[in-house]
């Protein structure tokens, strides 16, 4: 059964869905028209698009691990188990990682 973009969480008004996971963090807004995003959030646009799930679902399951692992096996843990590339998993996880420090 076919769902919305809206509600796969792909639609431009709700790419980042704003769910608060057990740490507060969330996946940034997208950014304004004409504008791009800085840092670890560039990537996360192409992350939707090549893996079929919102940037928070990413988040969540690095978040997760980062209580146990340390940042690289954790990226290690997302290429070997989801599929990400290097760059995207690298991407989550100092997202995560800066989220953290900041809040």
């Amino acid at each position: 059964m076919a769902r919305d973009a809206a509600a796969r969480g792909r639609g431009s008004a709700s790419r980042y869905r704003r769910i608060m996971n057990a740490h507060g963090i969330v996946a940034p807004p997208p950014p304004a028209d004409g504008q791009g995003a800085r840092g670890p959030a560039s990537y996360f646009p192409s992350i939707e698009r090549t893996y079929g799930q919102p940037v928070q679902h990413w988040i969540d399951l690095a978040d997760g691990r980062l209580d146990q692992e340390p940042h690289m096996q954790v990226v290690a843990w997302l290429k070997a188990e989801h599929g990400l590339g290097h760059g995207h998993a690298n991407a989550v996880v100092a997202f995560v990682k800066a989220a953290r420090s900041s809040g």
